[in-house]
């Protein structure tokens, strides 16, 4: 199957599965998850192999897109001191602390690559702090705080993932 023809199934498949979540009154990333744990124990699929830059350009615009759009500018604003410092100090805070664990608990895994795996596991998911929050009795400034600091910390992790893999391959991280 080509790239193209998978990316039309999984956008209409993520599209349909956004709706039936909406009528079930569940969020959407439970349903998305429930899918795909689905699809990976189906015998008898093909491989699945996405070019990463599919994803940074393809999918994951839009779900940040959705997640700004519905974010005030002044009140990000208002907020910038926590969302810089959970979105910024959080996820560097993690970034060390899983790359400690993984490097100590998992034999044969060096610094440089616990760092890259705790580089792609540290930012939080930015659609679900939006989605989780929705209809639930939380202040405008924690929902604030929450959804502008699940933006921000997209941008250190990806940074910091550069970083990681500049350190463990040794290239410049500008390339």
């Amino acid at each position: 199957m080509h790239e193209v023809e998978l990316l039309v199934i999984l956008l209409a498949v993520t599209t349909a599965l956004a709706e039936v979540a909406n009528r079930l009154r569940v969020p959407y990333p439970v349903l998305l998850v429930l899918a795909g744990l689905a699809l990976s124990v189906l015998p008898g699929l093909p491989p699945v192999a996405l070019a990463p830059n599919l994803v940074f350009f393809v999918f994951l615009p839009p779900l940040l897109y959705a997640s700004a759009w519905e974010l005030s500018w002044s009140a990000f604003r208002s907020e910038v001191r926590p969302i810089t410092l959970l979105a910024v100090g959080c996820v560097l805070f993690s970034l060390a602390v899983v790359a400690a664990v993984a490097h100590f608990l998992l034999p044969g895994f060096g610094w440089g690559s616990a760092f890259v795996l705790a580089a792609i596991v540290s930012p939080t998911d930015a659609v679900s702090a939006s989605v989780a929050t929705k209809g639930l009795p939380v202040s405008r400034r924690l929902s604030i705080i929450l959804e502008g600091e699940s933006l921000v910390n997209d941008a250190t992790g990806l940074i910091a993932y550069r970083y990681a893999v500049a350190s463990f391959t040794r290239l410049s991280p500008s390339r």
